[in-house]
């Protein structure tokens, strides 16, 4: 369970870093921090000084996103 949180009672969604949140979504962890400055990623808490999010927010995140490739 390393880098994800959850409620006590394991009802409330789990709360992942940047890193985890990129490995799940299979993408680099610079593409979950870009997501979050254009907006379509919004932390959900932060644990110290590392930002958590929901892997619900970071998969629609990553929907929202697919297929918007570079421009070459």
């Amino acid at each position: 369970m390393g880098n994800s949180l959850a409620g006590p009672t394991g009802s409330s969604p789990a709360l992942v870093t940047g890193a985890a949140a990129a490995a799940e979504a299979g993408v680099a962890p610079a593409t979950v921090r870009k997501w979050v400055q254009l907006g379509h990623l919004e932390a959900a808490g932060r644990q110290g000084r590392t930002h958590l999010y929901r892997l619900e927010d970071v998969f629609a995140a990553e929907r929202a996103t697919r297929g918007r490739g570079r421009r070459g």
